[in-house]
Protein backbone atom coordinates (compact mmCIF):
# COMPACT_ATOMS: atom_id res chain seq x y z
CA UNK A 1 0.00 0.00 0.00
CA UNK A 2 2.88 2.47 0.74
CA UNK A 3 4.33 1.52 -2.61
CA UNK A 4 0.86 3.08 -4.47
CA UNK A 5 0.77 6.15 -2.14
CA UNK A 6 4.59 7.14 -3.35
CA UNK A 7 3.82 6.39 -6.90
CA UNK A 8 0.64 8.23 -6.85
CA UNK A 9 2.01 11.03 -5.11
CA UNK A 10 5.29 11.02 -7.47
CA UNK A 11 2.99 10.67 -10.65
CA UNK A 12 1.16 14.29 -8.90
CA UNK A 13 4.29 15.87 -8.32
CA UNK A 14 5.86 15.10 -12.02
CA UNK A 15 2.74 16.38 -13.36
CA UNK A 16 2.82 19.45 -10.80
CA UNK A 17 6.23 19.78 -12.24
CA UNK A 18 5.20 20.15 -15.78
CA UNK A 19 2.43 22.48 -14.98
CA UNK A 20 4.42 24.68 -13.40
CA UNK A 21 7.09 25.05 -15.98
CA UNK A 22 3.90 25.71 -18.33
CA UNK A 23 2.35 28.52 -15.51
CA UNK A 24 6.02 30.31 -15.75
CA UNK A 25 6.30 30.12 -19.74
CA UNK A 26 2.87 31.65 -19.92
CA UNK A 27 4.18 34.27 -16.71
CA UNK A 28 7.18 34.82 -18.84
CA UNK A 29 5.30 35.59 -21.54
CA UNK A 30 2.52 38.08 -19.84
CA UNK A 31 6.14 40.31 -18.85
CA UNK A 32 6.49 41.28 -22.45
CA UNK A 33 2.59 42.89 -22.04
CA UNK A 34 2.80 46.12 -19.29
CA UNK A 35 0.73 45.63 -16.18
CA UNK A 36 -1.75 48.47 -15.09
CA UNK A 37 -0.75 49.15 -12.00
CA UNK A 38 0.89 48.11 -8.81
CA UNK A 39 -1.58 46.01 -7.78
CA UNK A 40 -1.00 44.09 -11.02
CA UNK A 41 2.80 43.84 -10.82
CA UNK A 42 2.65 42.64 -7.41
CA UNK A 43 -0.50 39.85 -8.19
CA UNK A 44 2.05 38.47 -11.13
CA UNK A 45 4.78 38.68 -8.76
CA UNK A 46 2.71 36.94 -6.30
CA UNK A 47 1.71 34.05 -9.38
CA UNK A 48 6.01 33.50 -10.47
CA UNK A 49 6.79 32.96 -6.58
CA UNK A 50 3.89 31.12 -5.83
CA UNK A 51 5.10 28.49 -9.38
CA UNK A 52 8.85 29.14 -8.56
CA UNK A 53 8.55 27.61 -5.29
CA UNK A 54 6.56 24.80 -6.24
CA UNK A 55 9.16 23.73 -8.93
CA UNK A 56 11.78 24.00 -6.50
CA UNK A 57 9.60 21.78 -4.22
CA UNK A 58 9.03 19.28 -7.19
CA UNK A 59 12.93 19.40 -8.64
CA UNK A 60 14.13 18.84 -4.32
CA UNK A 61 11.13 15.94 -3.94
CA UNK A 62 12.73 13.97 -7.13
CA UNK A 63 16.32 14.77 -6.31
CA UNK A 64 15.72 13.14 -2.86
CA UNK A 65 14.14 9.81 -3.81
CA UNK A 66 16.95 9.49 -6.35
CA UNK A 67 19.75 9.90 -3.74
CA UNK A 68 21.24 7.27 -2.80
CA UNK A 69 19.92 6.34 1.15
CA UNK A 70 23.79 6.35 2.44
CA UNK A 71 24.17 10.35 1.53
CA UNK A 72 22.43 11.45 4.98
CA UNK A 73 23.68 14.75 4.88
CA UNK A 74 21.84 15.41 1.34
CA UNK A 75 19.19 13.73 2.12
CA UNK A 76 18.94 16.17 5.46
CA UNK A 77 19.39 19.15 2.77
CA UNK A 78 16.69 18.36 0.48
CA UNK A 79 13.98 17.32 3.29
CA UNK A 80 14.86 20.88 4.52
CA UNK A 81 14.36 22.44 1.10
CA UNK A 82 11.46 20.76 0.81
CA UNK A 83 9.46 21.45 3.56
CA UNK A 84 10.97 25.38 3.08
CA UNK A 85 9.74 25.74 -0.60
CA UNK A 86 5.98 23.83 0.80
CA UNK A 87 6.12 26.36 3.32
CA UNK A 88 6.90 29.47 1.05
CA UNK A 89 4.30 27.93 -1.43
CA UNK A 90 1.67 28.02 0.97
CA UNK A 91 2.49 31.36 2.06
CA UNK A 92 2.41 33.28 -1.30
CA UNK A 93 -1.05 31.59 -1.83
CA UNK A 94 -2.75 32.76 0.84
CA UNK A 95 -0.83 36.31 0.30
CA UNK A 96 -2.69 35.97 -3.16
CA UNK A 97 -6.46 36.54 -1.82
CA UNK A 98 -5.44 38.77 0.97
CA UNK A 99 -3.29 41.05 -1.40
CA UNK A 100 -7.03 41.41 -3.63
CA UNK A 101 -8.66 42.27 -0.69
CA UNK A 102 -6.25 44.90 0.15
CA UNK A 103 -6.31 46.60 -3.27
CA UNK A 104 -10.11 46.49 -2.82
CA UNK A 105 -10.51 47.86 0.48
CA UNK A 106 -7.84 50.59 -0.74
CA UNK A 107 -10.50 51.60 -3.87
CA UNK A 108 -13.39 51.67 -2.19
Amino acid sequence: MSSVNFLCHGFFVAVSCVACMIGLLLLWQNKQQKEKDDADATEVILFRMTFCYWLVYCVAFGIEKLVFPHWEAVHMTLRITTALSYFLTFSCIVSLPLHKFAVRQVEE
